[in-house]
């Protein structure tokens, strides 16, 4: 697949991950039922699946870099805060500092992805 198409394949479930973190984010917030639903609970592991196929497929075709490199290691973080903001924070503050940090870390991989350099200048 061409590299162009990739990017925007990928660039979508970029945008598409954000917003199933921050919708689970505000029924965390709010305590919602709806973060009990089955289909809330699979379709993030459907679109971070499909993000992360893409940014593999984009990472064959251009070779490992230091900045993809850096957005692999942000990821790792991203995920392990995302995991204690939305699931095992046992309270409330610890949900909402974790969930500070990942949207730190979103935004760190996304910067990294414009700038193509691990210390965004």
């Amino acid at each position: 697949m061409e590299y162009a198409a990739l990017k925007h394949i990928h660039m979508t479930f970029v945008a598409l991950t954000f917003l199933s973190f921050s919708t689970r984010a505000f029924w965390m917030l709010t305590e919602s039922a709806m973060l009990q639903k089955k289909w809330v609970k699979i379709a993030p592991h459907i679109i971070d699946t499909l993000l992360l196929v893409s940014a593999l497929a984009m990472a064959v075709q251009i070779g490992l870099t230091g900045w993809i490199a850096a957005k692999v290691a942000g990821l790792i973080a991203y995920i392990l805060l995302g995991t204690i903001a939305l699931k095992r924070g046992k309270t409330k503050q610890t949900r909402i500092f974790a969930l500070l940090g990942a949207y730190a870390v979103f935004f760190y991989i996304a910067g990294v992805a414009v700038t193509k350099n691990p210390w965004l200048f």
